[in-house]
């Protein structure tokens, strides 16, 4: 009956909010906190409780409503990047705003005249803050930086190094996140330990940069060739301190993942796995960032404005032959698995990423011809032709 209530509670602080037409004050903090609410704890309840048509009314008639949300909800994931997120309840915040966004984003991107709001400065900062370049950080940094915050962020994302207990969490925006990379590969040999729940709460912060990129869907194509996505630009470039760990958590995440495991017939069907969503959201962050190069944008003649997009640099550069081993052998694993045959129908896992998977691979090969050359000459580029050839003749059936 309570987790009823709540739900209840929920959805008649949406109703309110979507049927007053004046101002609701920024600073009435009972009544914005009923939406990151500790007990609205899954992504279909939000998503079942804000529903679409609500979500444009609410852009078409109460526009300041729908500003005032969106603030509220980054102001949270920043405060919580203040606070190291280290209590049970700061966390369950994060999870729900993080929902809230990645439900109401897209309706924002797809009415041109909000196009710029996330790239305006959040109202009142002035005041609070000392520093120039805090006051001008546009709300979409500050939603990005305090995304890649909360993903090295420890006993939320990642494993603690230490036990530092919750008096003394360590300061997110100070830590070095190379050390927290989620798997073991390229550059980076420590294996941590995995958690279920970490696994999750990386997705969920990933598929809310997901849906931040995916501006993009919203633009006219010629608007496209004029701008490049900035979400994109910003993820991509220097000004992002988490780029080098993010990267590699990213390509360490998706390569080193065996959906087979130890064998166990049928045992897809007893657990659930929830590493399976963070690889697919792994791999369609990394195909987004890598389509977004901008070496070519600028006319010839002219010196480029647009940052390099560090992803394309950090996958070119890689040159080991333990690194081009391990990315091929995670290719192949995964390209191979719907052609595993066993004498027990149905009973191993099979993975439904195979698009992202070629996309990934032709990408890795087109900016690293390095790594193309050691895929031809191996003994094991066979294992990459046949499943091309599968996947082929499967998709004409």
């Amino acid at each position: 009956m309570g987790n009823a209530d709540t739900k209840l509670n929920f959805r008649k602080a949406v109703v309110q909010l979507t049927s007053k037409t004046h101002p609701i004050d920024a600073g009435d903090d009972s009544f914005w906190d009923q939406f990151w609410s500790e007990n609205v704890t899954n992504v279909q309840d939000v998503f079942t409780l804000v529903p679409a048509p609500e979500i444009r009314a609410l852009r078409e008639e109460a526009p300041s409503n729908l500003a005032t949300l969106c603030y509220k909800a980054v102001e949270k994931l920043v405060k919580a990047v203040d606070s190291s997120c280290r209590t049970h309840h700061e966390q369950q915040t994060v999870l729900n705003c993080v929902r809230l966004l990645t439900r109401v984003l897209p309706y924002i991107f797809e009415d041109p005249d909000w196009r710029g709001f996330f790239w305006s400065s959040l109202p009142g900062q002035s005041q609070d803050d000392d520093d120039d370049d805090e006051q001008s950080m546009p709300l979409a940094q500050s939603l990005i930086n305090a995304i890649c915050d909360l993903l090295f962020c420890p006993d939320f994302t990642v494993a603690a190094n230490r036990k530092s207990g919750p008096d003394k969490a360590e300061d997110l925006q100070a830590i070095d996140s190379c050390e927290y990379i989620w798997e073991a590969g390229v550059g980076f040999a420590h294996s941590p330990p995995r958690y279920p729940n970490h696994d999750s709460n990386r997705t969920e912060l990933l598929k809310l940069l997901l849906t931040c990129f995916s501006e993009t869907m919203y633009q006219p194509p010629v608007d496209i060739h004029i701008a490049p996505n900035r979400w994109i630009q910003y993820f991509t470039c220097a000004d992002n301190r988490h780029a080098l760990p993010m990267f590699t958590s990213l390509l360490n995440t998706v390569c080193a993942y065996d959906p087979v495991g130890l064998g166990v017939p049928y045992n897809h069907l007893l657990f659930s796995d929830l590493v399976e969503p963070l690889v697919d959201t792994a791999l369609q962050i990394l195909i987004v960032t890598l389509d977004h190069d901008t070496s070519g944008s600028a006319p010839e003649g002219e010196e480029a404005t647009v940052p390099d997009n560090l992803f394309i640099n950090y996958l070119s550069r890689i040159h080991r032959d333990e690194d081009f081993n391990f990315v091929l052998r995670g290719f192949t694993r995964l390209l191979n698995n719907p052609l595993m045959q066993t004498y027990l129908p149905n009973s191993t896992k099979k993975v439904q990423f195979h698009q992202e998977l070629l996309v990934f691979f032709w990408k890795t090969c087109d900016y690293n011809k390095k790594f193309l050359y050691y895929v031809l000459k191996s003994s094991d580029v066979l294992e990459i032709l046949v499943p091309i050839l599968y996947h082929l003749n499967d998709s004409r059936a």
